[in-house]
């Protein structure tokens, strides 16, 4: 395990979902962004077994990086920003993928739908009881979120490679904030914060009609 991964705390991504809607509720990526690299820490500290998903995140987040530094990054300080933007100027492919395939739109949803299954799944963690299966949490919150954009034979992999989860205990003192019982705490901090910035996005793209980009 290096740095990054060791180096992980609950509380950074609580910090930056915290902070990532602003007075008038607009998404500030630069704090999405922060808290998805918190959330790809968690995950990678508990090994290769959520390679598939924490590898295509850091993809999207590179690709993110990259606008928000690029000539156009005023345009993508927040979310609502960018969709106007690249609606507004035809830069995001709607029906099929050919001149934008890298679009922030398409490559924020991916991030959108992968963050409501670990949100799906932290609640399960959070809500629990102690002998839980995280085999069953995290494959109920897969099922009801990413599982409906994956071809058969991924949804295959991932409900194996999720029989061989650790326990709750591990998963909670992964989070580095003390016991479990206080990961159970500041997930109930958290969570509020991280659902809210999901609604906010969800609302957006529906509004937009962005929901199921090729």
């Amino acid at each position: 395990m290096d740095g990054l991964e060791s180096d992980f705390n609950l509380r950074v991504v609580l910090v930056s979902f915290k902070q990532c809607l602003n007075e008038k509720e607009e998404v500030l990526l630069d704090h999405y962004l922060a808290g998805w690299r918190g959330l790809v820490r968690f995950l990678n500290s508990l090994g290769a077994i959520f390679s598939f998903i924490s590898k295509d995140v850091t993809a999207k987040l590179q690709v993110m990086e990259r606008l928000r530094s690029g000539p156009q990054r005023e345009h993508y300080s927040s979310l609502q920003a960018m969709v106007a933007y690249e609606v507004g100027n035809q830069l995001v492919d709607l029906t099929r993928r050919s001149r934008h395939p890298d679009s922030g739109c398409r490559t924020v949803l991916r991030l959108h739908r992968a963050l409501r299954w670990l949100q799906l799944f932290l609640e399960g963690l959070r809500t629990s009881p102690e002998d839980a299966r995280t085999a069953v949490l995290c494959t109920d919150s897969y099922n009801a979120s990413l599982a409906a954009y994956h071809p058969w034979i991924i949804r295959r992999a991932v409900s194996v490679a999720f029989c061989t989860l650790p326990t709750r205990k591990v998963f909670l003192e992964a989070m580095n904030v003390g016991s479990p019982q206080q990961a159970v705490e500041m997930l109930g901090e958290a969570l509020p914060f991280i659902e809210r910035v999901y609604s906010v996005s969800q609302e957006l793209y529906a509004k937009h009609s962005l929901l199921d980009l090729p």
